[in-house]
């Protein structure tokens, strides 16, 4: 099996839709800005319950937000 990373843009997205934190995007979607913080550091993997919670609350879907890449 090759390994492979989860790669993400929540960040750039949460930024682009403009003035909103992470503790904003962490309440919305039921974590703690701490793990919003690793997910968009790339150092935490969320559910896909967690990841589709994502992508809705910065209207977008999953596939634009989360992808696989080989290392």
């Amino acid at each position: 099996m090759k390994d492979v990373v989860i790669t993400n843009h929540v960040k750039v997205r949460r930024i682009e839709i403009g003035n909103l934190t992470q503790g904003d995007l962490a309440k919305q979607v039921g974590v703690t800005r701490q793990t919003m913080n690793l997910i968009e550091a790339q150092k935490y993997n969320p559910t896909i319950k967690v990841c589709l919670l994502i992508a809705a609350a910065l209207d977008t879907s999953i596939e634009k937000l989360f992808w696989l890449e080989e290392d």
